[in-house]
């Protein structure tokens, strides 16, 4: 029976590892069904046999830190955290290239509107290197490790922003770059989309003190990393 890591848990909220490729509930477009073991919510209902709250999403691609409420109270003041953009949110990115600015201390703010609705994501250089891969440009290939904290909550905010750059994110078949992606499938001999939701910070429910919680790599991040020779160390 397969269970999902456990970060945190209290009376009021638990905090999960979601692997890459699992959805956070079920499906609502009718036309995409998923197994139950395909599904946080269902998995980590069985696993803890309690009621759950889901408060926020990740996407099914990404992996990292997710929460679930375990009563409505809290499920009502996480949800008003992640509705006023106070909930701080870090993810960790592969992307093409080594995009200019990030590597100043404040970053790079991409402040770019999204479906008619004001955007804003902050990007940070961790690394860069420069893999002995040849494509049909060049006999290297760019790549860059970078933080990137949404200070909005779009729909794939920060895949489409670093896009929108000419940075996409590794994995990313929907905005990415096909030919790269294919590089660094047979390179690190892994398919997956290389955004990882590293850490999560909210205020706690019912003590109103800030929580932070953090997720560790998935295993094929440190395969990259022992590859590329890259550090996973991140600010914050």
């Amino acid at each position: 029976m397969k269970q999902l890591r456990i970060l945190h848990q209290d009376n009021d909220l638990v905090a999960v590892q979601k692997p890459a490729g699992m959805h956070v509930h079920p499906p609502e477009d009718p036309r995409h069904r998923a197994r139950d073991d395909e599904i946080c919510l269902k998995v980590l209902r069985r696993q803890l046999d309690t009621y759950l709250h889901p408060v926020h999403r990740l996407d099914r691609p990404t992996s990292g830190v997710l929460i679930f409420a375990l009563h409505a109270q809290a499920a009502s003041r996480l949800c008003t955290q992640f509705e006023q953009r106070t909930a701080r949110k870090l993810y960790v990115a592969l992307v093409r290239g080594w995009p200019p600015g990030t590597e100043h201390p404040d970053g790079l703010l991409i402040d770019r509107p999204l479906g008619g609705f004001e955007s804003a994501t902050r990007i940070r250089k961790l690394a860069q290197w420069l893999a002995p891969w040849p494509n049909s440009r060049f006999q290297a290939s760019r790549y860059a490790l970078v933080t990137a904290e949404p200070l909005s909550g779009r729909q794939h905010q920060i895949r489409r922003h670093l896009a929108g750059i000419g940075h996409p994110v590794l994995g990313d078949t929907q905005r990415g770059d096909g030919e790269h992606n294919r590089l660094v499938r047979e390179h690190l001999k892994t398919r997956r989309l290389w955004l990882h939701a590293l850490s999560l910070e909210v205020v706690h429910p019912t003590t109103g003190l800030a929580l932070k919680i953090r997720s560790p790599f998935p295993s094929e991040w440190h395969l990259a990393f022992d590859s590329c020779g890259l550090c996973p160390i991140s600010p914050g």
